[in-house]
């Protein structure tokens, strides 16, 4: 973009749904950080949460319109990778944000899911007193934040003999999918302590499966969404973590808005998400629309 354009300049922002609130969370905060610097926002959503085929038509209606830069959370890492590298190769630079995806771009805002998986398990684990039968719900395989956290369930486990994880099922990171393969789950398995979840709105569908069944168990989940907060609040839930996707969008939309100015960014940033329980749970009741976004120095040395 000249630096002599008289015109705002134009974020496209891909994001994988409009049925978790983490998405609507980050396209709220990418919005209120292109306003604050005098950007323009469209946003690009499949109809069909996470569709693959549908994000990729997308991308042809955005290149299209030739945007400044594109803010990109893939509906799958891998298949997107090559409609990512189309729109850098015209020229478009690019900043992915929540999904690592394996494609040269300006740069990538995320947080450790392998360590969020880990985090959020061993709070589990230590809810159970150290011994107990948990399931799985894990989140779509095509989302590399779903995998990573899977691992970090995995290494929990193999550092907790005391714990088996008799059962998973994939609950596709949605509410209405993570209930069906709870209810499954609770068929199978007439002992289970403790169920692990890959987000928050999983979680929520495993304490419906529960509630139908008559069953009770310790839930945790991630994202640290305000309906996560009221169950811990509640003791419903026991945990989440804050994988702040409003934190994440928004320093993705100041990296790459920085970029346009001419400015350095670092080519990956980290993100800090931290484990939500009753003793804390406070600091996470503001709605996000009351949320100020972040400070770029508070994440960028």
């Amino acid at each position: 973009m000249s630096p002599l354009s008289t015109r705002p300049p134009i974020l496209a922002v891909f994001t994988k749904n409009r049925v978790n609130p983490a998405y609507d969370a980050a396209r709220l905060a990418v919005d209120s950080a292109a306003a604050q610097a005098g950007a323009r926002t469209v946003h690009y959503v499949p109809a069909t949460p996470d569709h693959v085929g549908e994000q990729k038509a997308l991308v042809v209606e955005a290149l299209a319109a030739r945007p400044d830069a594109v803010l990109f959370n893939p509906t799958d890492d891998v298949a997107m990778a090559e409609d990512v590298a189309r729109i850098t190769a015209a020229g478009i630079p690019v900043g992915v944000f929540i999904n690592r995806m394996n494609v040269p771009v300006v740069t990538f805002v995320g947080s450790d899911d392998v360590r969020v998986g880990e985090t959020i398990a061993r709070a589990l684990f230590e809810g159970l007193g150290g011994t107990g039968k948990v399931v799985a719900l894990d989140g779509t395989p095509g989302a590399r934040t779903a995998r990573d956290r899977t691992e970090g369930l995995k290494r929990a486990l193999a550092e907790s003999p005391g714990i088996e994880l008799v059962g998973s099922r994939v609950g596709y990171l949605q509410e209405v999918p993570a209930r069906a393969a709870m209810a499954e789950l609770l068929r199978d398995h007439p002992q289970i302590d403790g169920v692990w979840t890959a987000n928050d709105v999983m979680a929520f569908g495993a304490l419906k499966a529960l509630e139908e069944a008559g069953r009770t168990a310790t839930v945790v989940g991630i994202n640290g969404l305000p309906a996560a907060i009221g169950h811990i609040e509640r003791g419903t839930m026991l945990a989440s973590v804050d994988f702040s996707a409003f934190n994440i969008a928004s320093i993705a939309a100041q990296a790459v808005l920085r970029h346009l100015a001419g400015q350095s960014v670092p080519a990956e940033i980290m993100v800090p998400a931290e484990l939500i329980d009753r003793s804390n749970c406070h600091r996470w009741k503001v709605p996000f629309e009351e949320r100020a976004i972040p400070n770029w120095a508070d994440f960028v040395r």
